[in-house]
C-alpha cells in the first residue's frame, strides 16, 4: 500500500511548500484539476524537482474517445506517473487511450474512476439509474478488459472491484481518514486498517495531512500505520 497526499491547498505557493516539506518521504503526490488548470506544467515540474515523489495527475478524462486519447497522450508527455479517465466514458474509449499510450516508450498507469466517493446511493442511482456496487463492478470489468491498471474506487468497492478481474489490478483509494477525522464532502471514508483489509494499492488522504501544523509528522505517522497494517493477515 502507497500513500498518495492530495495537494489541494489554496495556492500554488502552499502546495509547493507542502511537497517541499515532503521531500525524501515514500509518497506520490496527487494534483488535481483546479491545480493543473492554475499552475499548468510548470508546476509538476517543480514539484518533481522539490520532492522527488511520483506524480498523480488526477483529471478525470471524460469526453469522446479520439478527444480523450489525445488529451492522454498530451498528458503522458508531461512524464506523470499515473493518470484517469472516467470509466462511464465507455470501453471503446478506454480502449482507445490505452492503445494510444502503449504506443508510447514509456507511459503513466492508467486507472479509471468508478463512482465518485462523493456519491451517496440515493445521488449515484439519479444520474447511472442503478445501484453504486452494480455499476462499479460493471466499470471495472470493462475498465480491465480494455487494458486499464486499475480504478479509483471507494475503499468499499476495492475487494469486489480486485474478485471480478484481478489481484494484480490496482486499486485507489480517496476518502481515507486515518485518525478519524471528519468527512468533509466524501460520503464513503475509511481508515488505514480497513483500506489494508479491503486490499487497496495505493490510499489517498490529503485535508488530514495538510490542515495540521505539522503535515510531515502526520505523513510519518501514516506511513508507520501502513507499515504496521502489512503485517495483517490477507483477507
Amino acid at each position: 500500500m502507497k500513500l498518495c497526499v492530495a495537494l489541494d491547498m489554496q495556492s500554488r505557493e502552499q502546495n509547493l511548500n507542502l511537497a517541499k516539506d515532503l521531500a525524501e518521504l515514500d509518497i506520490w503526490l496527487k494534483v488535481g484539476l483546479r491545480s493543473y488548470l492554475r499552475d499548468g506544467e510548470k508546476f509538476i515540474n517543480e514539484l518533481k524537482e522539490l520532492s522527488g515523489a511520483k506524480i498523480f495527475l488526477d483529471l478525470k478524462l471524460h469526453d469522446i474517445p479520439n478527444t480523450m486519447a489525445d488529451a492522454a497522450e498530451v498528458i503522458a508527455n508531461l512524464n506523470v506517473d499515473m493518470i484517469n479517465v472516467h470509466a462511464s466514458a465507455g470501453k471503446r474509449a478506454m480502449c482507445e487511450v490505452i492503445t494510444r499510450l502503449n504506443a508510447l516508450p514509456v507511459r503513466p498507469l492508467v486507472l479509471a474512476v468508478s463512482a465518485l466517493t462523493s456519491f451517496n446511493e440515493k445521488e449515484f442511482k439519479a444520474v447511472y439509474s442503478k445501484n453504486i456496487n452494480e455499476s462499479v463492478k460493471n466499470f471495472s470489468i470493462s475498465a480491465y478488459e480494455a487494458g486499464l491498471d486499475g480504478m479509483v474506487c471507494s475503499v468499499f468497492e476495492s475487494k469486489m472491484i480486485k474478485e471480478a478481474t484481478s489481484d494484480k489490478f490496482l486499486t485507489l483509494t480517496p476518502g481515507i481518514r486515518p485518525f478519524g477525522e471528519a468527512k468533509g464532502d466524501q460520503s464513503r471514508v475509511a481508515n488505514i486498517e480497513t483500506a489494508r483489509r479491503e486490499n487497496s494499492d495505493f490510499i489517498v488522504v490529503g485535508r488530514p495531512i495538510y490542515e495540521d501544523n505539522n503535515p510531515r509528522e502526520i505523513c510519518e505517522r501514516i506511513l508507520s500505520q501502513i507499515k504496521a497494517v502489512r503485517e495483517m493477515p490477507q483477507a
